[in-house]
């Protein structure tokens, strides 16, 4: 490895052993720091050059004896600025930051929400601490929560915890579940929702379960607590990680989340809630899912890391006013 005007250039020869495989998967073998997004990245950039000048398809198989120069350039500036904005920190370290999101925190600048997010709030917290991670001087998240889900999140401060969590997070090795407050009970009172995820067809803004395409989903439930024929207080724990997972799962099966703008019209459950109560569930202001629990091993230190999160007072309040019944 050498460092020229900033980039760095790794060389590699490709052992005997080694013979066969994809290029894709030679490099991130090779190279366990960079993940395997900012590899595919700097293939398709043309960074990674061979005998006969730049290598872009990354199914590509190697050859022995081959070897290949990967240059990796500096980090860019962050487009995104830093902002000091209100963080609850669970836990920090040189490799990594575990946040406790409240609802209606963004995750990622976009249309709609261009600053005041977490990755701005977290430039401004980490600092010059915060290394180049997928090319830019930004904090490296690698799974996210709806901005109205409430709960642990983390987010890798170098490129080693990067590649390591994003490894962990494509294996299904996080733990990670939530408590979840939904219009009926759930029958059976634990069981799996399979069902690929992909794009409504009739609304864009949404997901669904899906015949044809979309993401294979796994998510599994655990039924903690009734309130009469109206509602339950659940636990979720997922088996995969897609776009409004749970939110889409628990709507497939007839039990939407209370408070869910996109998905949680629970109108014939309403019904059976005495007057005085329901009002609160049905004008409760999100969705009712809460991120408590998040468990990963160190990216350096290889133990198990394990967090939880106390649910917040909206949903709390509302649980208390649903055991009512």
């Amino acid at each position: 490895m050498s460092d020229v005007k900033g980039e760095t250039l790794h060389t590699l020869a490709v052992e005997a052993q080694q013979a066969g495989t994809r290029l894709d998967r030679f490099l991130a073998d090779s190279l366990p720091t960079l993940s395997r997004s900012r590899l595919k990245a700097l293939i398709e950039a043309g960074q990674v050059g061979g005998a006969d000048g730049p290598v872009t398809d990354a199914s590509r198989k190697v050859r022995a004896g081959e070897s290949f120069v990967i240059t990796v350039p500096p980090a860019e500036p962050a487009v995104p600025a830093a902002q000091d904005l209100s963080l609850t920190v669970v836990y920090e370290d040189d490799q990594v930051i575990v946040i406790d999101k409240p609802a209606g925190l963004v995750v990622h600048p976009a249309a709609g929400n261009p600053d005041r997010t977490l990755v701005n709030a977290l430039l401004h917290h980490c600092g010059e601490s915060l290394a180049g991670v997928g090319g830019v001087r930004r904090p490296g998240i690698v799974h996210r929560l709806d901005k109205d889900t409430s709960g642990l999140l983390i987010a890798a401060k170098t490129d080693t915890a990067h590649a390591s969590l994003s490894k962990q997070f494509a294996e299904h090795s996080i733990v990670r579940a939530y408590r979840a407050v939904c219009w009926g009970v759930p029958f059976p009172a634990e069981g799996e929702i399979a069902g690929s995820i992909g794009r409504s067809s009739s609304n864009r803004k949404k997901m669904a379960v899906v015949r044809q395409g979309g993401k294979e989903a796994l998510t599994r439930y655990r039924l903690l607590k009734p309130f009469g024929t109206a509602a339950a207080l659940i636990e979720c724990r997922l088996a995969t990680g897609r776009t409004h997972q749970i939110r889409v799962h628990l709507t497939s099966i007839g039990h939407p989340l209370i408070g869910d703008p996109l998905y949680g019209h629970g109108r014939a459950f309403a019904t059976a809630l005495p007057t005085p109560i329901r009002p609160l569930a049905t004008a409760f202001p999100r969705q009712a899912l809460h991120a408590f629990l998040l468990g990963f091993h160190h990216p350096t230190l290889h133990n198990l890391l394990t967090f939880e999160s106390k649910i917040p007072h909206d949903i709390n309040a509302l649980i208390l006013s649903l055991d009512q019944l």
